[in-house]
């Protein structure tokens, strides 16, 4: 079977068109390392290392990638530049396959005995946050999954406004106390009125503030406590949203948010503004946590599940 069999033509034209910015630059960038060159050498090898780099891979992921085509070199002894597109595209993809779960093939979830399958949302504010959860609602409910959401961001009014217009545009019910509501509440009245309902997935949309650590994990703390009374083993699924536009910096706020709760998937978007495409393999690489969705345009429809071998051949063809 091959890889888009299930990957709509659609889709692949929208990843295509999502990832031109980052791919125009990194194969640009790579084409100038081996210009007059005819082997690998440490040279090639050096501006390799500063094209990764540069295009936000990451110091650590680049240098493991580095190594592994010296080591490459080694064993073959020679290595011509017209060989390393395809001996780097295989390293990534073998990164990636170490680094991720088994790709999903559409938007279906796992199944719970006892209630909704809980999906609670963190990441900073700005980063697409709600407008993710609103694309992933709809996902769900093309799906013919029921979906409810829950507005536990009450930090911002906005947060909660926006949440209401994406329900209203998918068709999802939603529960809500405004701003300023103590958040579990919001979380169990959700789950509760989830269960009532027999929906199949429940989304909690949390605040997100991040400069103060020990707040944001006794928060977090808090929210999947009342949570797990109601639907035991909730949340199923801890997703932080990441914007891809801000490179490395993405991948710091992975790391502080991974101290304040124990995030199990990541959604990185955003990623169609920007040459800023490869923080996605740097991320799931030092992160060891799946990237499971991808944002790669503004269109409804644009938030993809994340698929290792598609998003390589879109990176290299």
């Amino acid at each position: 079977m091959g890889i888009f069999d299930f990957f709509s033509k659609d889709k692949k034209e929208s990843l295509d068109k999502g990832l031109e910015k980052t791919k125009k630059s990194f194969l640009s960038k790579l084409t100038r390392t081996v210009v007059g060159k005819s082997r690998v050498d440490d040279e090639v090898l050096d501006e390799l290392e500063e094209v990764l780099i540069t295009s936000d891979v990451g110091v650590e992921t680049t240098l493991k990638i580095i190594e592994r085509i010296e080591a490459r070199v080694a064993k073959d002894k020679y290595v011509g530049t017209d060989e390393l597109n395809g001996i780097l595209k295989q390293e990534i993809a073998a990164l990636l396959e170490e680094n991720n779960t088994n790709d999903l093939k559409n938007f279906t979830t796992p199944t719970v005995d006892d209630g909704p399958y809980v999906i609670m949302v963190v990441g900073v504010n700005g980063v697409g946050k709600t407008t993710t959860i609103g694309k992933l609602s709809h996902q769900l409910k093309s799906a013919g999954k029921n979906v409810v959401l829950g507005a536990a961001d009450t930090f911002r009014a906005a947060a909660v406004d926006q949440l209401i217009i994406w329900s209203e545009r998918v068709g999802v019910p939603i529960v809500q106390q405004g701003m300023g509501a103590d958040p579990a509440s919001v979380a169990f009245d959700t789950l509760q009125s989830a269960k009532a309902q027999g929906a199949d997935v429940a989304i909690i949309d949390t605040a997100g503030r991040l400069h103060n650590k020990v707040n944001l994990m006794n928060e977090l703390t808090k929210i999947k406590n009342v949570m797990g009374k109601i639907v035991p083993g909730a949340p199923h699924e801890i997703l932080l949203v990441l914007d891809g536009s801000t490179g490395q910096n993405a991948f710091e706020q992975a790391k502080q948010f991974s101290l304040a709760t124990e995030i199990n998937a990541l959604a990185i978007t955003k990623l169609d503004g920007t040459a800023k495409g490869g923080v996605v393999i740097g991320i799931s690489d030092q992160m060891k946590v799946p990237v499971k969705y991808i944002g790669v345009g503004e269109g409804i429809e644009d938030l993809q599940v994340f698929n290792k071998t598609a998003f390589v051949d879109s990176l290299f063809d």
